[in-house]
């Protein structure tokens, strides 16, 4: 005798699961100036948060991955931010001006 044959089904609903729709987060609109400021965690450590590139979520994905090559650290790209573990600000500015792209430190 299975499992089958002894349960009796109690609810069908038919449809299943209906799973939620989420909308897509878009990038939001800047002024055209990208920001690198230095975000303080817990424990001492520092990262460097780029805001403001005017990219697509991929595209800044792959910026992002070669943002980190170039200053040799981790990093992530959260909520269309940019960032890159440590105090890289800098070495940031330097190759995001050379992508063409308007840079200012904010911040202390």
């Amino acid at each position: 005798m299975s499992i089958e044959d002894r349960s009796s089904l109690v609810f069908v609903s038919g449809v299943g699961r209906i799973k939620e729709e989420k909308p897509k987060a878009e990038r939001p609109h800047g002024d055209g100036i990208v920001r690198i400021m230095l975000k303080r965690l817990g424990g001492g450590k520092m990262a460097s948060v780029v805001s403001g590139v005017p990219l697509d979520e991929s595209e800044l994905k792959d910026l992002a991955r070669t943002l980190k090559q170039k200053c040799g650290v981790g990093g992530a790209v959260k909520d269309f931010n940019i960032e890159i573990q440590g105090d890289k600000r800098a070495v940031l500015k330097a190759e995001l001006e050379k992508r063409g792209f308007t840079v200012k430190i904010s911040g202390g």
